[in-house]
């Protein structure tokens, strides 16, 4: 899909970091668009930030993990501009947690967002993008985490896991039936966003109790905290993303260091031996 000018894009996950990013770099090639995000507020100010730049972008608070919320978000899309031609689903959220740490709620709200996000965004856009005829990419935002897994960040990995192999899927049942709709799936390293803070939105009694963790699990989120902070920009991220939805690129690797631990893994699987710590 090389020419995006006057097509629609729907973006979750776009009233800050990479969503955003994305957002802006799309109203750029001329696309019309609709964004969703939990954060009303920050919604708000997005929507009319782009607006202002002579956009055609409305906002739809939106809740992924909930399958009305995002059936209501596909139905406020093709109502008002008849048709979805890029389809981004990138709301995530993430925490550093061992994986016996981690409770049933934990369990239940990343991944009802990380993974049934992106499932219930497929159930509720691509029959209607089948229907519609029209060219058809969708980006569904993973991690590196999706291919190489990291310490304390088990239901994260997961989820990443999760979205990489969905992908994956999607694109097989997609050439299998000649649908004129591409796939990407994004597998950033460490991004300069707000996810750390992710529990921000979550009922304060259902937030990490950080002193109750382990010594490993503080000081490896501490880590992980100072490398987003030193990630790459989301502008960055955003620019390879629609590169790639015009190439028709599946895997999108948005940092070159990303490569060496993929193969690490890779060997670490075909030699049948344990898998490798690498660092940070």
């Amino acid at each position: 899909m090389q020419n995006l000018s006057q097509k629609v894009a729907v973006i979750t996950g776009a009233a800050e970091g990479i969503g955003k990013a994305i957002a802006l770099a799309c109203a750029a090639e001329g696309m019309k668009l609709v964004l969703a995000d939990i954060d009303a507020d920050k919604l708000a100010a997005t929507v009319a930030e782009i607006s202002a730049r002579d956009t055609e972008v409305i906002g739809q608070v939106t809740d992924v993990s909930k399958s009305s919320a995002v059936d209501a978000l596909a139905d406020a899309a093709f109502a008002r501009f008849g048709q979805v031609n890029l389809l981004v689903n990138n709301a995530g959220v993430a925490f550093a947690k061992n994986a016996w740490e981690t409770t049933e709620e934990d369990w239940n709200w990343l991944m009802g967002i990380n993974l049934y996000g992106v499932t219930h965004a497929l159930r509720a856009f691509i029959p209607r993008m089948l229907a519609g005829g029209a060219d058809g990419h969708i980006v569904n935002t993973a991690s590196i985490a999706g291919l190489i897994s990291e310490p304390s960040l088990a239901a994260y990995n997961v989820s990443k896991f999760g979205v990489v192999t969905l992908s994956e899927g999607l694109q097989h049942d997609l050439v299998l039936r000649k649908a004129n709709i591409n796939v990407s799936v994004l597998c950033p390293g460490w991004v300069n966003t707000r996810i750390i803070e992710s529990e921000r939105h979550r009922a304060s009694e259902d937030r990490t109790d950080v002193a109750k963790l382990d010594k490993v699990s503080i000081k490896t989120g501490l880590a992980v905290t100072k490398a987003v902070q030193a990630g790459m920009s989301a502008e960055q991220v955003a620019s390879a993303t629609l590169d790639a939805v015009k190439h028709n690129q599946f895997y999108i690797l948005t940092h070159p260091y990303t490569i060496q631990g993929i193969e690490v893994r890779m060997q670490d699987i075909l030699q049948q031996r344990a898998p490798t710590l690498l660092p940070l």
